[in-house]
């Protein structure tokens, strides 16, 4: 499965931005697609994941309310939509794939198997 992640930016304080994810190759096999962040200087964070066939979703709970995280099967792509962004939103933020869906392990970076290169949102003050 590959991941090409889009659509990050420079954006104003209480701005928003819609950022995409297109899979190709197995995506079939994908249960779980998500997002993650790594804001400078700072480890990598999850922030939101999506049940590729059912379509439930889990938020980390800082995001939960500003970000909203859907997704597209016939375009086999998805979403991040964020809102109200703060300077402290400011990171790289990646997507991610895996064949399981466990609630236990989903924020977790090393559960999944496939990533993609990552884009660059900046907030600024």
């Amino acid at each position: 499965v590959q991941l090409q992640a889009s659509g990050g930016g420079l954006v104003q304080t209480r701005g928003s931005l819609r950022l995409s994810c297109a899979a190709s190759g197995r995506t079939f096999t994908v249960e779980t697609m998500a997002w993650f962040r790594q804001r400078p200087g700072k480890e990598r964070e999850f922030v939101a994941a999506i049940n590729w066939s059912g379509g439930g979703t889990v938020y980390a709970d800082s995001m939960e309310g500003r970000f909203t995280v859907s997704r597209d099967s016939a375009e086999n792509s998805v979403y991040l939509q964020m809102n109200s962004l703060k300077p402290e939103d400011t990171a790289v933020y990646y997507c991610a794939a895996d064949p399981s869906w466990d609630l236990n392990r989903i924020a977790t970076i090393r559960t999944y198997a496939y990533w993609g290169q990552g884009t660059q949102v900046t907030v600024s003050s």
